[in-house]
């Protein structure tokens, strides 16, 4: 039986207005989402990913054609949707466990619970008391993934969250997100210009076109999980989309 879709975008286009002039950032862009698939999105930078990812969220409002999550077009910031930013965005005057659980309801005792179990999801048991300038970059957004799970989102979006990590802790928060989203079932949405994360991380991996931001391949990542880095096939999919980003400069050039 096929999962169904959460999300549809619809023919969307979103140009912003200035007083100089209107720039179309996103063009004629269709995707469907279905419940529990992990989507990456890929491009240049400034090509209109990351406009894509605030429409989803709610947080740009006015655009037209359909995002349509369940069913409901999408037309301001929910629940439903957490968002994780490259910053981590954890208010440093409090401790994790109060950044954790601000905004929430529930006894002392739930919440506690709460945060001791999200907590051993991101790998940071026993730092409830700890603030955020105490932790490193990873740590600090292993503490933001917690916080956006513990809403329960139907839909998690991700906005380029490792691009400010060094490498090698780069390279070890996709393998925790990865474990998250295989235990959660949470439905990701990531935006990332790094293609080996695409590929590591997603599902399918849309491609887009320089801006204005389209759609220019969705690419099924056929490959088990975890993902070997330096296997042939998955070094296939990574000179895959290098192929259709040359293609797409060369067309953008023109």
């Amino acid at each position: 039986m096929s999962q169904k879709n959460i999300l549809e975008i619809k023919k969307v286009q979103k140009i912003f207005h200035t007083k100089d002039k209107d720039v179309e950032a996103i063009r004629n862009v269709d995707l469907n989402v279905k419940e529990g698939e992990f989507i990456s999105i890929i491009g240049a930078s400034g090509c209109g990913k990351t406009t894509l990812l605030r429409l989803i969220a709610g947080l740009e409002r006015d655009y037209s054609g359909d995002i349509l999550l369940d069913g409901k077009r999408v037309e301001k910031a929910g629940l439903d949707r957490g968002v994780i930013f490259q910053d981590h965005r954890l208010l440093p005057w409090l401790t994790v466990e109060d950044n954790l659980t601000l905004g929430l309801e529930g006894t002392k005792k739930e919440l506690q619970d709460q945060v001791k179990e999200y907590l051993h999801k991101v790998d940071l048991d026993n730092f409830e008391k700890v603030y955020p300038g105490q932790l490193s970059g990873g740590m600090a957004q292993r503490v933001s993934i917690a916080r956006a799970l513990m809403r329960h989102p139907r839909i998690l979006l991700l906005d380029e969250p490792l691009g400010a990590l060094d490498a090698l802790t780069k390279m070890n928060m996709q393998v925790e997100i990865s474990k998250i989203w295989e235990e959660e079932k949470t439905t990701m949405i990531m935006v990332t210009h790094d293609i080996d994360e695409a590929i590591y991380l997603g599902d399918r991996v849309v491609v887009m076109r320089p801006r204005p931001a389209e759609v220019d391949e969705i690419i099924n990542i056929e490959l088990p999980r975890p993902r070997l880095r330096s296997s042939s096939d998955f070094a296939f999919y990574r000179n895959q989309i290098i192929n259709i980003f040359n293609q797409s400069i060369v067309d953008y050039a023109i």
